[in-house]
């Protein structure tokens, strides 16, 4: 990869960054209200569940939680807070580690999952998925993932 540059951004690099900074944000914006209208969940409690539905157990320690969702310890365990507070999720100390602390997925988050899931899905697919070609979808996907590989890389 190239080196780091300083100055100014060009016209073609000032307008990726505006056109990635405003539609990311109208994007989320607008899949965290649809989740909210229709299941009083915003999209990172969502996320939170589904990283926990995929996991053995349906359960995680904390720690690599946050760093699955790209989240601070604390923003974490905020959001496990609120999300135990409505029995979604439910915290349980490691077994094979005192210091750890495993989220847990209830039933009930279970249950609210899966009648959201079809929401996010639909709302996924009409405001991105539909909007980009294959190839588009291709590209993105390639892109962001070598943005979160650069980007974790600088935390080790």
């Amino acid at each position: 990869m190239t080196e780091a540059r300083t100055g100014w951004l060009n016209d073609h690099e000032m307008a990726a960054w505006r056109a990635y900074i405003v539609g990311s944000a109208l994007l989320d914006h607008r899949l965290n209200r649809e989740l909210q209208s229709a299941h009083g969940l915003s999209i990172a409690d969502y996320e939170i569940l589904v990283r926990l539905s995929e996991q053995p157990g349906q359960r995680m320690r904390m720690s690599r939680l946050a760093a699955d969702v790209a989240h601070s310890k604390s923003r974490i365990s905020h959001q496990i807070r609120r999300l135990e507070a409505a029995d979604l999720v439910r915290r349980q100390e490691c077994p094979n580690d005192g210091r750890g602390v495993l989220a847990i997925l209830t039933e009930e988050g279970a249950q609210r999952l899966r009648d959201a899931a079809p929401t996010h899905v639909a709302g996924v697919r009409e405001h991105m998925i539909d909007q980009l070609e294959p190839e588009e979808q291709e590209v993105l996907a390639k892109v962001f993932d070598r943005l979160t590989d650069h980007l974790r890389g600088l935390d080790d």
